[in-house]
């Protein structure tokens, strides 16, 4: 059977067409976005697995403090979403970054940039913080850690979840479903983690920075010194000797730090102070590392590292 010149132009459009409704489909589902920090990346695998998703930290960075490297520039251009903290907790080198991807879909106030510490309130706010770099990383509109209260996190699922519908409508059904999944399976672990840490309540420590403060708030544990003597401003001989002087008394049961910090303040307050005092270096964010290497094993592991130092 011979084809004519219009039979084989039919069928050259046919299957361009075709192809065509097979890339956008495709091209529907590969949502990319660009997470400031890693547990802002768990979170959007979790309600979108389906997407690209990169981050620009990991869990031994300090997050106020990321250098605006070209790779980073290259994967917020191509972001269709990105999700950061907020609260100034990236105002160091976020800012940079967007000017120099020039992508209009993630520049402030656009669907496509989200920000965390926007959808639920914050504890110890500054309203008086000039941000000058003498006081350090002092943060005015308030603690940006907001991730380490599992109910602030369920509150941040629920607006990320319906952005996730604004930037991709193709993709809603799907986003609605998992994230009313991710706030069902969540709410039962909160219960269950409160149930387990009830012993935690009333301890005292010694930490670095404010980054557990919203974990301690949650969990009744109690801060009775910062090792920093301004907030970023890493330990010195002199602050760690007025902290002995004052904790030595009534010794806190453990010295804290995040993965990334330096420990060595922490160990030699903790050795000074003797028993009971202990340093336990926390993951402050989700790891590459299990189990802390999803959301829900992040606080599994700072639950049971504490309640070791409490026994």
């Amino acid at each position: 059977m011979q084809h004519t010149p219009s039979d084989r132009k039919s069928g050259f459009w046919r299957i361009a067409l075709v192809a065509c409704t097979l890339w956008s489909a495709g091209a529907a589902h590969a949502l990319s976005v660009f997470a400031c920090e890693p547990e802002w990346a768990a979170l959007v695998r979790q309600l979108a697995p389906a997407a690209d998703v990169r981050s620009a930290t990991h869990a031994r960075q300090d997050p106020h403090h990321i250098e605006a490297r070209p790779g980073l520039i290259a994967q917020l251009r191509r972001a269709d979403l990105a999700v950061c903290t907020g609260a100034g907790m990236e105002a160091g080198w976020l800012p940079t970054l967007q000017q120099r991807a020039g992508n209009a879909r993630v520049q402030d106030g656009a669907p496509g940039m989200f920000f965390a510490s926007e959808q639920v309130a914050l504890i110890d706010p500054r309203p008086s913080a000039g941000g000058s770099p003498f006081e350090g990383d002092v943060h005015a509109a308030g603690n940006p850690h907001v991730h380490l209260d599992p109910r602030r996190l369920l509150q941040v699922a629920a607006a990320l979840g319906k952005r996730l519908e604004q930037v991709d409508p193709a993709g809603a059904e799907g986003y609605r479903a998992r994230t009313a999944t991710f706030q069902a399976d969540w709410s039962a672990r909160i219960a269950q983690w409160e149930r387990r840490a009830a012993p935690l309540r009333g301890l005292r420590v010694a930490a670095q920075h404010s980054t557990f403060a919203y974990l301690w708030r949650w969990l009744g544990i109690e801060q009775v010194a910062d090792l920093e003597p301004k907030p970023g401003v890493p330990p010195t001989p002199g602050h760690l000797q007025k902290l002995l002087d004052a904790t030595r008394g009534t010794p806190p049961r453990a010295v804290v730090v995040a993965a990334y910090h330096d420990v060595r303040g922490a160990q030699w307050l903790a050795q000074q102070l003797g028993a009971p005092a202990k340093v336990l270096q926390l993951p402050s964010t989700v790891t590459e590392e299990a189990p802390a290497d999803m959301l829900a094993g992040l606080y599994d592991q700072l639950i049971e590292q504490l309640l070791g130092s409490a026994r």
